[in-house]
């Protein structure tokens, strides 16, 4: 028990920086501008890129993947997108936004090929099964660079987190989307940055607060997910190894704020 509730705080301690700068050029200028270039509308880039390791998705079975956004986002972007440019196109564009943001951000990072041999091992080690997105991704090469391999790890690694809690949500009960409602740093504010119209949104929370228990399931399902990332990062990484990884995010998440 004891065991399990270090690597669970270690999980917790670490996902800060994995959803932080694992997710940070999704929304940057870096993929703007690789969006502009390979002929795509404004914003569709995420959704076309990192869906793009599962194929040519429909909108319906995208939204279901994505789970956060409601459905008319992806009726609107994807179609278009898709008839753009390939999947593997969409690949190659998504890590090239990943790659530019990795060089303009990161470039003061000490040692960033020890941080990337450490991600490369946990990716590696992870038991992919059910995880559409990280199974997807971990397929994808590696970049040659190693602020592009430490970028690509915290992105995969952050599709790795993110498959784990979606299936603690469904464990316990909840959508996606119920659980942005009871997250203390979700709410409303979250769901209409993530394209939720304002009366959806009413109507959703409305909802989601009747369920018996939102908020102790929705810490279930942290606490779930944090085991269950604990048990990855013990699984792969020596003791010594694991303090050395927390190190060497933090100091990440201070060159990439720079």
């Amino acid at each position: 028990m004891e065991t399990v509730q270090v690597s669970s705080e270690f999980a917790r301690a670490s996902r800060l920086f994995v959803q932080r700068w694992g997710g940070a050029f999704m929304t940057s200028e870096q993929l703007a501008e690789v969006e502009g270039e390979v002929g795509l509308g404004q914003h569709s880039l995420y959704f076309r890129g990192r869906a793009a390791v599962l194929g040519d998705l429909s909108p319906g079975v995208a939204t279901e993947v994505f789970g956060i956004f409601p459905r008319w986002i992806f009726d609107v972007v994807l179609p278009a997108a898709v008839e753009a440019i390939s999947a593997t196109e969409a690949v190659a564009a998504y890590q090239e936004a990943s790659a530019r943001w990795a060089r303009a951000r990161l470039a003061g990072l000490a040692e960033p090929e020890r941080l990337a041999e450490l991600l490369v091992r946990l990716v590696e080690g992870a038991d992919a099964s059910g995880l559409g997105l990280f199974a997807g991704w971990r397929e994808a090469a590696w970049p040659a660079g190693a602020v592009e391999r430490v970028a690509h790890g915290l992105t995969v690694l952050r599709e790795y987190r993110g498959g784990v809690h979606f299936a603690a949500l469904r464990a316990v009960g909840l959508t996606v989307p119920e659980a942005v409602v009871a997250d203390p740093e979700g709410g409303r504010g979250r769901l209409l940055r993530t394209a939720w119209q304002p009366e959806a949104a009413d109507e959703l929370i409305a909802r989601a607060e009747a369920r018996p228990g939102l908020r102790e399931r929705w810490a279930e399902a942290e606490r779930l997910t944090d085991e269950r990332a604990g048990e990855l990062i013990e699984a792969v990484l020596s003791e010594p190894e694991r303090a050395e990884l927390l190190d060497r995010l933090r100091a990440l998440d201070a060159v990439a704020r720079a």
